[in-house]
């Protein structure tokens, strides 16, 4: 199995997604995550779920003693990230500074019409 396809087939499991969210707001230690999910699954399904999470790439856990502090992996998530911009159009690319353009052009068009210029130059090139 690929990288990305690991992570994507992390990604489509709702509890994974949840664990991912309440790991959003920062690290947390196991204990938290599986409160957090008490009475939707067992502490044994967190930990398995934060396994496919940390094989994924997409969280990472450090040692505290005795407990695991669990954290969003930044790069497993910029390295999704930056696959799926490379699906998107490079028109897409382009929508942005054309609609700044557009906005520009409107916004000079207004001012010339306030300053009570009649018709604008750019009308005549036309």
């Amino acid at each position: 199995m690929s990288t990305m396809e690991g992570v994507f087939e992390a990604l489509g499991d709702p509890v994974r997604r949840q664990l991912l969210h309440l790991l959003s707001a920062g690290e947390q230690p196991a204990g938290v995550l599986v409160e957090a999910m008490r009475g939707r699954i067992s502490q044994p399904a967190v930990s398995h779920h934060l396994k496919i999470l940390r094989d994924a790439g997409l969280v990472q856990v450090r040692a505290e003693g005795q407990r695991r502090m669990y954290s969003i992996d930044d790069a497993g998530v910029t390295g999704a990230r930056d696959w799926l911009d490379r699906l998107r159009s490079p028109l897409d690319a382009l929508a942005q500074p054309l609609d700044a353009l557009a906005t520009e052009i409107a916004r000079g068009q207004r001012e010339e019409r306030r300053k009570g210029g009649g018709r604008s130059p750019m009308r005549d090139v036309v």
